[in-house]
């Protein structure tokens, strides 16, 4: 009897510990982004599919003829860590946008930026992350089985979602799913997407969301280790890109493809790779002097270009192209048609050239000034410079807006370049093929994910 009292109490101490543990309050200082009632703190983006509440959730319905649609936060997020429960109809696309923005010059203020995928089709990406209206696939889960196997169809599922400083992590029910590092945007809105359906799609399907919180302070402190390794994006192709034909310029920790402008290797000095970025150093601003210009051993007719740079305070520097370093054998930079790189708040260049304006950070070097309401980022920040060439027709990007394009060889061009310093350059800029250059001129400025894709008139 004795005995058995003793296992009463032992067991009755065991369920009040159990008890206290379940009840344990959580102290993680998590935010709700959804009062459970209304939608306040959110606006519609893009589409017109229905966004609605019922019975304590969101609930996104999807109609004919829209474009995708975006349920958006009034608020933008950083660093973060977002948690979710949702349940998707099997017929359904969809993805929550992290860190995305909505700009009058990007696409017509089109809504662009990281997504965690919601996927129930045989592919079963769910938790991957897709680059919306820009890169396309950053992470998908082809080589995660696990994660693949982890989403439940016709069920609940819980997302947890990390965005702290260059890292984005995701977990799908739990089982670690992506581990992106990409350097491409700090900052944005968190979004709910209804994807757009064709005709012959059922109207009024459904994907529900709820429980949505999010934790902003301290955010390294409850972080959580993810066990699959990190998919690296600087210097590296997306699935899109390889599909498109784009290659890596650059790959990011060597020199080759490249060379000195007027050199047959690569310089010894004035130029560093570090940490995947390719850096001019800075040689108190004198053009050339330094390390020199550096070429791409191969030869470019139609083509587009991307490169990502960075200037320091005052910087100066260029991509050119259909460059021959065989024409300026002399002092002073090679030879070639110029997008132009400046910080043009402090550099006097901004404010010089036979043409207003045309030296100016996106413009065609002294020749056609760049849009003056160009989106541009500021100066220690990254910008993307693109460049397109398709029988003769050119055009700057910058940040994903054509900010000139003009005709190369027209009687405009040719007026053009009479007026300017290049007027001694027999033909300047009328090369059928030439070299890409990346400019010494003596400021520490930096380039990477350097890509470019040969274009065939003829299939386009």
């Amino acid at each position: 009897m004795k005995t058995l009292t003793l296992i009463n109490k032992s067991l009755l101490l065991l369920s009040i510990t159990f008890l206290f543990s379940c009840n344990k309050k959580d102290n993680t200082p998590w935010v709700k982004l959804f009062d459970g009632e209304t939608l306040n703190g959110w606006h519609q983006k893009g589409g017109n599919a229905k966004y609605t509440v019922r019975d304590g959730a969101i609930v996104g319905s999807t109609i004919h003829n829209t474009p995708n649609s975006f349920l958006t936060t009034d608020k933008t997020y950083s660093d973060f860590i977002l948690e979710l429960d949702y349940k998707v109809d099997p017929s359904m696309n969809s993805g929550i946008q992290i860190r995305s923005n909505s700009f009058p010059h990007y696409r017509d203020g089109r809504v662009h930026g990281y997504q965690v995928e919601i996927d129930p089709s045989e592919r079963a990406w769910s938790g991957g992350i897709y680059d919306e209206a820009r890169r396309g696939w950053l992470n998908p889960l082809d080589n995660n089985p696990a994660a693949q196997k982890a989403f439940k169809q016709n069920e609940w599922n819980h997302y947890r979602i990390e965005a702290i400083g260059d890292t984005i992590k995701t977990w799908v029910n739990g089982v670690p799913a992506a581990y992106l590092i990409d350097e491409k945007t700090s900052e944005g809105f968190i979004c709910l997407q209804v994807h757009s359906i064709h005709s012959n799609k059922k109207e009024g399907t459904e994907i529900v969301w709820k429980n949505i919180k999010i934790l902003t302070e301290n955010v390294s402190k409850y972080t959580t280790k993810s066990t699959i390794d990190p998919i690296i994006a600087k210097n590296q192709l997306t699935i899109d890109e390889k599909k498109k034909g784009w290659k890596l310029l650059w790959d990011g920790k060597t020199t080759n493809g490249w060379r000195g402008a007027k050199l047959d290797k690569f310089p010894e000095k004035g130029w560093v790779i570090e940490n995947g970025e390719l850096s001019v150093l800075s040689s108190g601003g004198a053009e050339s002097r330094a390390g020199g210009d550096i070429v791409t051993n191969e030869l470019f007719k139609d083509f587009e270009l991307k490169v990502d740079f960075k200037v320091t305070p005052g910087g100066n520097s260029g991509i050119k192209y259909y460059v021959d370093t065989e024409i300026n054998k002399g002092s002073g930079s090679s030879i070639g048609l110029e997008y132009q790189i400046l910080d043009d708040d402090l550099h006097p260049d901004a404010k010089l050239g036979n043409h207003e304006g045309s030296r100016t950070v996106s413009s065609l070097y002294d020749l056609i000034q760049a849009d003056v309401n160009k989106p541009i980022n500021p100066v220690g920040e990254w910008n993307t410079a693109h460049i397109i060439s398709k029988n003769n027709h050119i055009e700057h990007w910058l940040n994903g807006t054509k900010v000139l394009e003009y005709e190369r060889k027209s009687d405009h061009f040719r007026k053009l370049v009479s007026e300017s310093k290049y007027v001694k350059w027999p033909n300047f800029g009328e090369l059928e093929k030439g070299q890409i250059l990346l400019q010494d001129h003596g400021d520490l400025v930096s380039f990477k994910n350097v890509k470019v894709r040969s274009i065939n008139p003829t299939k386009e």
